[in-house]
């Protein structure tokens, strides 16, 4: 798949993505399935897809989900698709889950100084930047009807049974890298993270933009 929107890194980091589908269990690319048919219905009904990724924190996980779900829209070529981040609390957007998206190809900037600092992430030339910060979920920087909530932890799936505005509500859990934090081993799992939910969200893009050729 060829999109030369998307940086060179982020480019072949999803097209490596995309050949590692098959590493997918059976169970859980039935959970990603349902949001893949959530996009593809939204499409054809021609409504915006908005996709608020949610965790505990707004840390870690959600912003990984929000930044990999943007590239595998441009990726496939799916328009019409924002995605948004949130928690049940707001924190900041750990360093070590941005130097893992860095390492991916994702271009974050921003003043680290700040207790919560605000990024601006590039994913190519000509594509608009994104705007990262920890916030919780109902922030007026996210949608506050019509979206898709996209539960990637348990605490926050427990915590959170109703999102108000919500329209369909999705449990992708993934295990915290937060527990490598300050050990040898943390920029490996951060990094072990990040390709686990990026090859995941892409698998739910392109389950979606199969749907749309039917």
């Amino acid at each position: 798949m060829e999109n030369p929107k998307l940086n060179d890194q982020l480019q072949s980091y999803c097209s490596e993505l995309e050949g590692e589908f098959a590493l997918i269990p059976q169970t859980r690319q039935q959970e990603l399935t349902q949001l893949g048919d959530y996009i593809a219905k939204k499409i054809k009904a021609g409504e915006a897809v908005k996709l608020n990724v949610i965790c505990t924190h707004n840390s870690r996980r959600s912003h990984i989900g929000q930044l990999w779900l943007a590239a595998a829209a441009y990726y496939y070529g799916v328009e019409g698709l924002t995605t948004y981040s949130g928690g049940t609390e707001a924190t900041a957007f750990n360093p070590c889950a941005v130097a893992a998206m860095r390492r991916a190809g994702f271009g974050i900037s921003g003043d680290e100084t700040q207790k919560n600092p605000q990024y601006a992430a590039s994913l190519g030339q000509g594509l608009e930047n994104i705007t990262l910060f920890s916030k919780k979920y109902d922030d007026p920087a996210n949608p506050q009807q019509g979206f898709a909530a996209i539960m990637v932890c348990s605490d926050a799936d427990e915590a959170c049974p109703f999102i108000p505005g919500a329209e369909k509500r999705f449990a992708i859990r993934y295990d915290d890298p937060k527990e490598s934090d300050g050990t040898p081993a943390e920029a490996a799992t951060y990094d072990e993270r990040c390709r686990q939910i990026g090859r995941e969200m892409l698998f739910a893009m392109w389950h979606a933009t199969k749907l749309q050729q039917i």
